[in-house]
């Protein structure tokens, strides 16, 4: 089955076609493309931040023909502080 695997890293985004065998987890995809040497990535970089077309799921998860497996980097902000900031700022 054809899937993607996208990781968006801050100085090198990275997509990679794969083709990968029936029942193949998102786990398989991830480490099929050498993504985790290539960016260093450990189990607790994975744990919880990786999904299917936008959606987290788990890394035993079984993917199905066309799926985009994604792997999130943590946010630099929460998006809850930093709209109460710029609410501070602007004038009303």
């Amino acid at each position: 089955m054809k899937v993607q695997v996208v990781y968006a890293a801050e100085q090198e985004p990275a997509l990679v076609s794969l083709q990968l065998p029936a029942g193949a987890t998102l786990a398989d995809a991830i480490e099929a493309p050498g993504l985790r040497q290539r960016f260093g990535l450990q189990d607790q970089d994975l744990n919880g931040r990786t999904g299917i077309h936008g959606r987290l799921r788990p890394l035993t998860e079984p993917l199905r023909e066309g799926d985009r497996v994604e792997i999130y980097r943590p946010l630099l902000a929460d998006p809850k502080d930093a709209r109460r900031k710029r609410a501070r700022v602007r004038p009303r």
